[in-house]
């Protein structure tokens, strides 16, 4: 890894001011602890579990019935044991806020299907009180799990707080996603009441899922009770209406439970296989949003947004903010329509400080050649957040030339696993362009090689050598443990690998290069995808691509490139010459294509990652119907192409 050009410096005055600063001071104050630099720090965090982990639960004053008087009481992976004998609810650290400001906004939704919609911290309580207190009258209590299909909006949010607060377990799914896929994750948990709504609007246009909700519904004998948002029709029978369970005035009583009882649970993404369950805790994700609030430099003063879908962890993430007492803006829509710039002038509006967003959207945005700087008022923005694939060095440099000038850019990577990121930002430290700032504290983030020595700066394995609060708890239904041990504990006994390539320098910076079951190894070179990307999609010409790297047993390896041209654009022998010399320059030469495919469109995951591996097993021979779930695609009639592709690749 090359010394990356430093694109921003923050002041001594905002380093400061920052909460990680004020957590070192704390630790020197409270602890007598200092630290030469982060690294210091970092390495005692991943060293002194017990330390680390009680520091970040006391700076925050977590609320708990009963306080842990052990954080990590068995440390072992698989297996860890976290706060025994504590007893808490996560919406307590959430909701503790609307006794000191009960008049301040907590949350603001803009949205095309409903009216701009803003609730108070107290009205958030109120109708999180009142939804809780139906859902126990409809039996729901401790471990019984609530299902919903809900778009952004403070629907969901209001659901999840009620259902959490009982001690029952939580599960969303986006509407936009298929029934089958929907079916697929809701079937495995069994849940007692479904909540759903029945259409909305995107880019403009209705769209009506009632039918699909119906079929939903039949499929989920499990389900009690059925509550609805009527958008495109009545409500139909046997279902009650939302808006009737937020007028109850009723008192919030969260149940307390131990501190790995079960808070919600989350999927993999499907793709290749039946979804995984993936079930986190209560007390695994107060520590772990706590922890990641220090890295997001969040506090009472930001406003805050990420622009997610409900079936993203990202929607998850954003109650970091609101556990920090900032105010919570989601955004439900098409964000592209009316045109490339509605999403920041949403971020203008709002008055955002912080705004988040996946590596697409900010490259959608160079690609469409948008300058919000010269559009709207982005004044209050002081921090821009990306995730879902890596951010290319080119993003970083529109970021910083046609967004703001001065502006903290902290890319993240992590994942639905953790509930949390790896590597990600430090508000004090620069940022060098394509580079993620450092590694999480608390996280024992390595690259290892296929013996399992750790490599800097030298692209390796991403593997986590110490166990989290917020890893899974388990996976639902997986009673003897073996589908968790083979997704994250097969390769390297003991110690978390979690599928992604990484290089990490000496500074503990980072850069993310793909995930390493994509991996392309071209006489004797191995590398992830994104560094193709970068030099493939920096031209103009080009839209969207994918590669893959086919290795097979006694012959040398074919890679073909599949390229969306831009409009207008023609993938002619100029345009591949140009990819080839794109890539031969930015990349290496070991890394030109032995082919390039124009396609219409790279299939992808409903969070927006291209779908590498399932096409990597359908060229190298997998079924079709077996590779990839298309209900869990984003653009399930992409993947035509790619079997026709590899039938006549066959012959």
């Amino acid at each position: 890894m090359t010394d990356r050009r430093i694109l921003w410096t923050p002041t001594p005055e905002r380093i400061a001011d920052t909460s990680i600063a004020r957590f070192e001071r704390w630790l020197e104050t409270e602890r007598g602890q200092t630290f030469a630099d982060y690294g210091e720090m970092w390495d005692w965090s991943v060293t002194d579990l017990e330390g680390f982990w009680s520091a970040v639960w006391q700076f925050f004053d977590m609320p708990a019935s009963v306080p842990p008087t052990t954080f990590l009481a068995k440390n072992q992976m698989p297996g860890a044991e976290w706060g025994p004998g504590a007893m808490l609810n996560y919406v307590d650290h959430l909701l503790r806020h609307a006794d000191a400001r009960p008049d301040d906004v907590a949350v603001v939704v803009q949205s095309e299907t409903f009216e701009r919609v803003s609730l108070t911290w107290a009205e958030l309580r109120s109708q999180v009180a009142s939804v809780a207190s139906h859902l126990a009258d409809m039996g729901v209590g401790q471990g019984d799990r609530v299902v919903a299909i809900l778009p952004n909006t403070q629907t969901a949010v209001i659901a999840f707080l009620a259902t959490a607060s009982q001690g029952a377990i939580w599960s969303l799914c986006a509407p936009d996603m298929g029934h089958v896929a929907i079916l697929d994750r809701f079937t495995q948990i069994e849940p007692k009441v479904l909540i759903a709504q029945d259409g909305y609007t995107h880019a403009g246009k209705p769209v009506d899922r009632s039918a699909v909700i119906q079929q939903i519904s039949e499929g989920l004998p499990s389900v009690t009770g059925r509550i609805m948002v009527p958008v495109a029709h009545t409500l139909p029978d046997g279902w009650i209406d939302f808006a009737t369970l937020t007028d109850r005035a009723a008192t919030l009583e969260s149940r307390q439970v131990p501190f790995e009882h079960p808070l919600w649970i989350v999927y993999s993404s499907g793709t290749t296989g039946n979804p995984k369950p993936i079930v986190h805790g209560h007390g695994g994700i107060v520590l772990e949003s706590a922890k990641q609030s220090l890295h997001q430099d969040l506090g009472p003063k930001d406003r805050y947004a990420w622009l997610t879908s409900s079936g993203w962890i990202m929607w998850n993430s954003q109650f970091t903010a609101l556990g920090q007492g900032a105010m919570l803006a989601m955004y439900d829509g098409a964000p592209h329509y009316p045109d490339m710039g509605v999403v920041w002038r949403f971020v203008a509006d709002e008055g955002l400080t912080y705004f988040g967003a996946g590596a697409a959207f900010y490259a959608g945005c160079l690609k469409a050649g948008i300058t919000p700087r010269t559009q709207v008022d982005l004044s209050a923005l002081r921090a821009l957040g990306s995730t879902g694939s890596p951010l290319s060095e080119d993003a970083y440099n529109w970021i910083y030339s046609e967004v703001k000038e001065d502006l903290w850019l902290a890319p993240i990577s992590g994942g639905t696993d953790l509930a949390g990121a790896f590597v990600l930002g430090h508000p004090g430290m620069p940022v060098r362009a394509g580079e993620m700032q450092c590694r999480a504290l608390g996280n024992a983030v390595r690259a290892y090689d296929e013996e399992g020595n750790e490599l800097i700066s030298a692209v390796g394995e991403l593997v986590c050598t110490q166990p989290l609060p917020s890893m899974p708890l388990y996976f639902w239904g997986d009673d003897d443990g073996s589908r968790l041990h083979d997704a994250y504990f097969d390769t390297y006994p003991g110690i978390w690998r979690h599928g992604d390539w990484i290089e990490i320098n000496a500074r503990g910076g980072s850069v993310i290069y793909g995930r390493s079951d994509a991996t392309i190894n071209r006489k004797g070179l191995r590398m992830g995808s994104a560094e193709i990307y970068q030099a493939v999609e920096g031209l103009p010409e080009v839209m969207d691509s994918l590669v893959v790297d086919l290795e097979f047993l006694g012959r040398e390896s074919f890679m073909p490139l599949f390229v969306v041209p831009a409009k207008g654009q023609v993938l002619d022998d100029a345009l591949k010459d140009k990819i080839n010399n794109a890539i031969r320059t930015g990349v290496s030469a070991r890394f030109v294509p032995n082919e390039i495919v124009e396609v219409a469109d790279i299939p992808r995951t409903l969070s927006g990652k291209k779908l590498e591996v399932p096409v990597k097993k359908l060229l190298l021979g997998g079924d079709p119907a077996r590779v990839v779930n298309r209900d869990s695609m984003a653009n399930p009639n992409s993947f035509d192409f790619f079997i026709d592709y590899a039938k006549a690749r066959a012959k």
